[in-house]
């Protein structure tokens, strides 16, 4: 029995690769992939990075190719969109929740702890393990916590 390649069914693929710097949300959640398409029976995918030097995107990119090809899908061509750029609007309520149970403040001009939801914040350092986060530390519950960029 042939499975039927749907775009529906390449944008479930697509939301089961992880964002590698930030695993509790997909690729998909951060909106990298930006469009699903069919084009003369070859599968078009438009991804964008979330910034221009982003050190994980190559990595991103080879996993879904990765994922394709184990479903068997080879015909397929992945392109890159930089415009318009991505930004943290892409993100929606959802994403932003997962972010928060993962520990990881959400994109927002007012920090608050992801812990305590306190927002007696104070920034460490303006990056932290990722060029998209800031290590920022509560002064209510003194837990450190990482600050996504509001971009």
């Amino acid at each position: 029995m042939v499975k039927e390649i749907s775009t529906t069914v390449i944008w479930e693929l697509l939301k089961t690769i992880p964002d590698p710097e930030i695993p509790a949300v997909s690729i998909v959640d951060l909106g990298i992939v930006r469009n699903v398409e069919f084009n003369n029976n070859q599968l078009k995918i438009t991804i964008t990075p979330t910034y221009s030097g982003c050190p994980a995107f190559s990595f991103m990119k080879e996993e879904i190719v990765r994922h394709l090809e184990t479903d068997g899908i080879t015909n397929y061509q992945i392109d890159i969109s930089l415009a318009p750029p991505w930004t943290t609007d892409w993100m929606n309520d959802a994403v932003k929740t997962k972010l928060k149970k993962s520990g990881i403040a959400p994109p927002s001009l007012e920090v608050a702890c992801p812990q305590c939801e306190s927002q007696q914040v104070e920034v460490i350092s303006e990056f932290g393990s990722t060029a998209c986060k800031a290590l920022y530390k509560c002064l209510d519950c003194l837990e450190p916590f990482h600050h996504f960029k509001q971009i």
